[in-house]
């Protein structure tokens, strides 16, 4: 067993809907218990006597959170971080696909799952909902190596049958039986959970969208996911693929690809038919605001999504390797920025939430993950506010909790991640 004390702080609800929904402890501490559960978190002056004598960390000012949780991410993509691209559908040709093809190759991809994990760690993301490639190996080695760090890990064999590399696609049915092997082989696996996974509509025909419609009607309950408008071009060859379609998100529904556990990346150019749809389906937006910035693909409304007429339940995501960082710092970063821009600026307590509780709870994980409440597993994040000079120097003009925090997500990097743990043990110390 261990203590961690500090400054802890864990979200009870979404603070865009009510007022300081949070728990802070100023002079707080977590008790991490021999099983990887949180045994007591609580004021450091009101711990337990039977905590006293077990070895502890002091943290001072800086801040012990939940660990991150990444609601999109690529797998594959991690070495294609600032690759240069006309727009998103030239980058996945000059880059991605290339790149993706390497991941038959069984020990390039144990290779790069561990890198992948390592970085995921050392950025404070202690579980992810996250894109393998069509290889059934990849996606093996990605959970292999999860299940050995006890992390969460939610992902999928993607699914592609047409407009990519013949060495890069399936068919509707081995799409359909490599999925279902991998389910059998997986799904439910210590903290590991299957996500069908087509790559988006552009790639994926019309009986390929019919199989992966009859596997989501097989395991109702399974994380889907996929892409949706994200780039303008994107939604130009979808209607063409696609002209029998009202819009984009048409498509999916037309095979009872919408519901409360699916995820859809980007979700930047929607109609107020299709936000409408998606709320009414209970469906989520994933919104990663590094890549977008990057590809030029547009700027997402995320409080005209999230608290409009139809609301539509939003998550957040670094979106490696369009994304420009594993940091989920500099996503929320981002995502601050864009929200200026469209009109509607989020607070650092929304942008936190989004990266803890908020991702958890929409992938259905707050049972496990996502606060600091005694009896969840001890995934653990510890931020520094003093991790460089100017930030030394910012943070002694911090009055608020509020302004610590907007401070950590526009100057923060992996240099103020002090700490990091998953199932209560300890991944990164610096």
């Amino acid at each position: 067993m261990h203590v961690l004390t500090g400054q802890t702080l864990s979200f009870t609800a979404d603070p865009g809907q009510r007022p300081d929904p949070y728990i802070h402890h100023e002079k707080g501490a977590v008790v991490i218990g021999d099983d990887g559960k949180i045994l007591w978190v609580g004021e450091l002056v009101t711990l337990p006597q039977e905590y006293h004598e077990l070895d502890r960390t002091d943290h001072g000012e800086s801040l012990i959170l939940p660990g991150f949780v990444d609601a999109h991410l690529h797998f594959p993509q991690y070495r294609m971080i600032a690759a240069y691209g006309e727009n998103l559908l030239d980058w996945l040709e000059r880059y991605t696909f290339p790149e993706e093809m390497r991941y038959g190759d069984p020990k390039f991809a144990k290779r790069a799952a561990k890198l992948f994990i390592d970085e995921l760690f050392n950025h404070g993301i202690t579980s992810c909902l996250a894109f393998s490639t069509i290889h059934p190996e990849a996606l093996d080695a990605l959970f292999e190596e999860a299940q050995s760090r006890s992390m969460a890990m939610i992902s999928g064999k993607s699914k592609m049958d047409c407009n990519a590399p013949s060495g890069l696609t399936d068919t509707p049915q081995s799409g359909y039986d490599q999925s279902r092997e991998l389910i059998n082989k997986w799904h439910g696996v210590d903290r590991l959970q299957y996500a069908i996974t087509p790559r988006f509509a552009v790639t994926s025909s019309e009986p390929q969208l019919e199989m992966t419609g009859a596997l989501k009607r097989e395991y109702p309950d399974m994380v889907f996911q996929t892409h949706l408008s994200e780039n303008q071009a994107e939604i130009e060859a979808v209607a063409t693929a696609f002209p029998w379609s009202q819009d984009y998100t048409d498509v999916y529904d037309r095979y009872g690809l919408l519901s409360e556990r699916a995820f859809f990346a980007h979700g930047i150019h929607l109609s107020e038919r299709e936000l409408s749809r998606l709320s009414e389906a209970g469906a989520s937006i994933v919104h990663c605001p590094t890549s977008n910035n990057f590809l030029g693909s547009g700027l997402f409304r995320y409080k005209q999504t999230r608290f409009g007429e139809q609301p539509v339940s939003v998550g957040i995501g670094c979106d490696i390797g369009g994304g420009t960082s594993f940091s989920m710092l500099a996503t929320l970063r981002d995502a601050y920025v864009v929200s200026q821009l469209v009109g509607k600026r989020i607070t650092a307590f929304e942008a936190f939430y989004l990266a803890t509780l908020g991702n958890a709870s929409l992938l259905h994980l707050d049972h496990e993950i996502g606060t600091l409440d005694a009896g969840k597993v001890a995934d653990i994040v510890v931020l520094d506010p003093k991790a460089t000079p100017i930030m030394a120097e910012r943070h002694a003009l911090s009055e608020s909790l509020h302004d610590i925090l907007f401070a950590l997500m526009i100057m923060g990097d992996d240099r103020a991640v002090r700490q990091v743990w998953v199932n209560g043990k300890l991944v990164k110390d610096i």
